[in-house]
């Protein structure tokens, strides 16, 4: 797949609830190769400090031109994206990893989302739905801390004809308790795909799920990385056949038996 250096072009910056963000960039190269499930790494600043690019999970397309970033405020990285304006340029390099890939045609989905893990979820819907026009059987479970990080894009996801669940750990929202309390009974009707992405118990308690019910699942994993290209081998991870894997080239997304979850 290819992968580009460019200079995008800030279009928007929002704050969606408290230290959620999300940033609109114009990158012609990367939007129009990129797949969901992959990501890319940005440079935070015109300086050199911070020193190294932060992974985001693309998070939307818009026509071929524009994507879109979701993120936390949680650093200094982070604190710089959330203060761009329109017209900054920013360095992007992708688009990279290994994405999703569709479920057989005809198949009902189900898309497990936890905190900003929801982050690779919108764009994956949107690629789910283009190609099986008219097909309403993609369910979306969402979880967070509180309902006010939910309400917009439980709102975007159901605006793409999906049918959204929504759990809060402070019951504001939804479902008082976790994500993964929902799932269980979409697994005993009808799902035959499962496409996760959130904290790592979260996924690892999905994939669990999954592999008693006998269903498919690919789970998108989230890790800290430096150079996002396989050379650092800071996103190393345990596979399931004792041999190691790195998030960002072999992943970041994963059949769910392919990882050891418990290590």
């Amino acid at each position: 797949m290819p992968e580009y250096q460019e200079n995008s072009i800030v279009q928007s910056v929002e704050q969606l609830a408290g230290s959620l963000y999300r940033l609109t960039l114009s990158a012609p190269l990367i939007t129009s190769s990129a797949r969901p499930g992959q990501f890319v790494m940005v440079a935070c600043g015109p300086s050199l400090d911070p020193l190294l690019r932060r992974p985001f999970s693309i998070h939307r397309r818009i026509g071929p031109d524009q994507l879109q970033l979701l993120f936390r405020v949680v650093g200094q990285g982070t604190g710089l994206l959330a203060g761009v304006r329109p017209g900054q340029q920013l360095s992007l390099i992708g688009p990279l990893g290994h994405g999703f890939q569709r479920a057989p045609e005809g198949a009902a989905v189900c898309l497990v989302g936890g905190g900003i893990g929801i982050a690779p979820l919108l764009f994956l819907a949107n690629w789910l739905r283009d190609a099986r026009p008219g097909v309403q059987s993609c369910t979306v479970l969402l979880g967070a801390k509180t309902g006010g990080e939910l309400t917009h894009l439980a709102e975007e996801f159901g605006a793409l004809g999906c049918r959204v669940e929504t759990a809060t750990d402070d019951g504001s929202l939804g479902h008082h308790g976790l994500v993964t309390d929902l799932l269980a009974a979409h697994l005993a009707t009808t799902v035959q795909q499962v496409y996760v992405c959130g904290p790592q118990p979260m996924m690892a308690t999905v994939a669990g799920l999954c592999r008693t019910a006998q269903v498919a699942c690919e789970a998108s994993l989230e890790a800290h990385m430096a150079c996002g290209l396989g050379a650092c081998l800071g996103c190393t991870i345990h596979g399931a056949d004792n041999k190691y894997r790195h998030v960002c080239k072999h992943g970041p997304v994963f059949k769910a038996e392919e990882v050891a979850w418990n290590r």
